[in-house]
């Protein structure tokens, strides 16, 4: 009897941006589905230590944890799929890898030997990779990036070594790859996909399970090709065809065998799966009883990544309320107010730096004049403390110490806060990476408050990713504005929450509700916030 976690290996072909992230949380939501426990980890081959300090446009979101790291948004995807919660343990870069290599080699740790990426490199990643073993039946290992580029080679090796190491009874790896369609020939190509698994076969690593994505339905033929040329089992080349929504994707694969061929590798038995649950949010998500229009003035908005978890949080939001979602993307440099005539709900998210940002105080007005729903989430929620001072607090030079010297600061750099009972402690012209305020941190509601009524509780845990904050000194003038602090730190110097009581839905909090939004289980202030731009809807 093999004892232990059995290890899953995915890697990708071809081309990036193939879904090895949705593939890997599907399939750990299968598992699931089954009765097993799955952990997922993310292998990245950037050098950066983290993507807390990359662009949104290169890499998309930047995913955090409840223990504060600043993470893959493929993680996101994890824990949308199974509902486990992530941690920093889930998430390896090689800039992390080299970091404790060469702080090692500094110590002597290595007493004299020349430091190499095999096995030094290669033995660390290995660590990581088994760094819980025996924590769950399943480890789902996804590797970043596209096999054949240089930056993956470690990893590669590593893994290679790793299912030596364990052995056949105990590492599967899974290979996601592309069949392209050419229209002047009229039909899906093999080729690319033989070639992937060649580059991948010539590091050592064989496939077992073959995922082919494609843009429409493959035939039985060129499955039984490409089973033929890649030397892989006939019902082990599984289809993974685009869907009409991404929460269809554990059907799909269940449909195609993914989890039960999975399971009959290892030789293991289990019940099958209750899908019923991902059956109605597909029903829900495809077949909407009306929509609603929400207008989102952010800074990023032209790369969908760069929100993920905030489309996708509206989407359970939706899907909570039977409605569509359409997202509405406001050009912060054109004019405002006509590209927000006929919204049903105004979002502002988060983001960092000067440019749009009066583009997103005109938002928050507007919304507030019009009285129509305004979420604000992070600098939304600053935005709108803004706009209350300098149109209603007396304050008409509010501004943030973010976006230069001049003015009236009312929202500053935070220097000092409280975590688990220790200060914390930054500098202002310190290092940027990893040093903001991360992670989960807890809020006291105001009661009857809308955020109590939303949540339901008077004591909420949210994730935090952000380095100003709104200055407390300022509340009187801004409650006499009729902005009102409804959710405080625990000690009551860190405004979490902000609200207008005199408005139909008009709430900005300084956390990242998206991040915990589930398809089932959507976040409250999502499933609220969409529920009153549905009403708005029908008053208009």
């Amino acid at each position: 009897m093999t004892t232990g976690s059995r290890y899953i290996f995915v890697t990708g072909g071809v081309v990036s941006s193939l879904g090895k992230g949705l593939a890997s949380a599907a399939l750990g939501a299968l598992l699931i589905a089954r009765g097993f426990s799955v952990r997922l980890v993310k292998l990245d081959p950037y050098l950066n230590v983290d993507p807390g300090t990359m662009s949104p446009h290169q890499h998309g979101e930047v995913f955090v944890t409840e223990d504060g790291a600043e993470t893959d948004l493929d993680l996101g995807h994890y824990e949308r799929f199974t509902g486990r919660a992530a941690c920093r343990g889930d998430n390896v870069t090689t800039g992390q890898i080299y970091t404790q290599v060469l702080a090692a080699e500094r110590r002597g740790d290595y007493l004299g030997a020349t430091v190499q990426v095999i096995p030094h490199i290669t033995d660390a990643i290995k660590r990581f990779i088994a760094e819980k073993e025996g924590s769950a039946d399943f480890v789902i290992c996804e590797i970043g990036g596209t096999v054949g580029d240089i930056e993956c080679l470690p990893f590669l090796e590593a893994i290679r070594q790793f299912g030596n190491e364990v052995g056949p009874a105990r590492a599967l790896f899974t290979h996601v790859t592309l069949l392209p369609y050419i229209a002047s020939a009229g039909e899906l190509k093999t080729k690319p996909t033989q070639h992937s698994v060649k580059e991948l076969m010539s590091v050592g690593i064989r496939p077992g399970v073959l995922l082919a994505r494609a843009d429409r339905s493959i035939a039985a033929e060129e499955l039984r090709k490409i089973s033929l040329f890649c030397n892989i089992e006939p019902g082990r080349v599984i289809p993974a065809l685009d869907v009409g929504t991404i929460y269809e994707v554990p059907l799909t694969y269940h449909a195609c065998g993914l989890d039960r061929e999975v399971l009959r590798y290892f030789g293991l038995n289990a019940p099958a799966p209750d899908l019923s649950t991902w059956a109605d949010i597909v029903r829900r998500a495809k077949a909407p009883e009306g929509e609603v229009r929400i207008a989102i003035v952010g800074k990023y908005t032209d790369v969908r990544d760069s929100y993920k978890s905030l489309y996708e949080a509206l989407d359970h939001g939706g899907i909570a309320s039977n409605v569509a979602v359409r997202a509405q993307m406001v050009d912060p440099e054109g004019d405002v107010e006509a590209q927000l005539e006929g919204a049903d709900g105004v979002l502002v998210p988060g983001g960092f730096g000067a440019r749009g940002v009066e583009s997103k105080i005109t938002a928050a007005r507007w919304a507030r004049q019009k009285r129509v729903p305004y979420f604000g989430i992070c600098y939304g929620m600053q935005v709108a403390v803004i706009e209350a001072a300098r149109a209603l607090g007396g304050i008409p030079d509010a501004t943030s110490s973010e976006l230069g010297p001049g003015g009236t600061p009312i929202v500053g750099l935070m220097t000092e806060w409280e975590k688990g009972g220790a200060a914390v402690r930054r500098a202002a012209g310190g290092d940027k990476g990893g040093t903001m305020r991360l992670g989960a941190y807890p809020a006291v509601l105001a009661p009857g408050s809308l955020a109590a009524r939303v949540y339901g509780r008077a004591e909420i845990s949210e994730r935090h990713r952000h380095r100003y904050e709104v200055n407390i000194a300022y509340r009187g003038a801004l409650e006499r504005a009729g902005l009102v602090f409804s959710g405080l730190s625990p000690d009551g110097r860190l405004p979490e929450v902000a609200e207008r009581p005199d408005h139909p839905w008009f709430i900005g909090v300084q956390f990242h509700p998206e991040l915990t939004s589930k398809p089932f289980a959507p976040h409250p202030l999502f499933t609220s916030f969409i529920a009153a731009a549905v009403a708005q809807g029908r008053l208009v």
